[in-house]
């Protein structure tokens, strides 16, 4: 009989499944979509910018999948729940989670206003919980969520950001208690991936230099691509990944190590 086990580089397809990202409008939220749509996956794409969402609805079909678009601000539990519930109506299923949507604020910790902070963690921290909550309730054995961190969740580097690094390191914590109650009972793996510097909205707004600055301590010299960061995504997503949960995985070029 010919040996029917997939083989490693099948492991990596998402046929069939179906993906929910958020903050899909725009930056690593797009890679992500069109990272999952290329592997196989249609996706249910949110993000408070919809009319941004088009152009990503637009790559994933071009990668020959399905995709909607979805009004949501992660800081709204009925919005989280809108969002898989559309998911639910348009494929009948969710198998992957990837909790993108996220917000920074560099902010000295004697300015920053409670309004600033809690702001911050809504979306950051909260808003990941209430999308987990959401999945969680509709997810199969088998699915997989993906919260995206931050190496600031893990070291500092040199902007004053205590709101965004307190959210990015509960966010490791949400994952590993996350990992704990679901792996084991649902069938649910859920990790977490620690990006370092990848171009997007947030780095366009740090100070001019900073991240040439930043380049000392980064082991391999260079910024990353997002197409780097999407191939862990699709790892952690996928079958490839089945035995990893409750893991944050940095991609960051070396920057945590140094």
């Amino acid at each position: 009989m010919p040996d029917e086990t997939p083989g490693v580089l099948d492991m990596f397809r998402l046929d069939g499944k179906v993906a929910v990202v958020t903050g899909a409008s725009s930056g690593l939220g797009v890679a992500f979509a069109q990272a999952l749509a290329e592997a196989g996956a249609d996706v249910a794409l949110g993000a408070r910018r919809v009319e941004r969402l088009e152009e990503t609805k637009a790559l994933v079909e071009r990668a020959g999948r399905r995709a909607i678009t979805v009004a949501t601000d992660v800081a709204r539990p009925e919005d989280c729940q809108a969002l898989v519930d559309a998911a639910m109506e348009a494929f009948g299923r969710v198998d992957v989670l990837v909790n993108n949507a996220g917000v920074g604020t560099a902010v000295p910790a004697t300015r920053e206003t409670p309004e600033q902070f809690r702001d911050v963690i809504d979306v950051n921290l909260n808003g990941c919980y209430w999308m987990a909550q959401a999945c969680g309730r509709v997810m199969q054995p088998g699915s997989s969520i993906v919260n995206i961190s931050s190496v600031l969740g893990i070291t500092t580097a040199g902007l004053p950001q205590a709101a965004y690094s307190a959210s990015k390191a509960g966010l490791i914590g949400l994952t590993r208690d996350l990992a704990q109650q679901w792996s084991g009972r649902k069938g649910i793996r859920v990790n977490a991936l620690a990006p370092g510097f990848f171009a997007s909205e947030m780095t366009d707004q740090y100070p001019d230099g900073y991240l040439d600055a930043m380049q000392p301590r980064l082991a391999l010299g260079r910024k990353g691509d997002a197409r780097e960061l999407a191939a862990a995504l699709v790892f952690l997503a996928s079958a490839a990944g089945g035995y990893v949960t409750g893991q944050t995985l940095a991609v960051d070029g070396g920057l945590t190590i140094t």
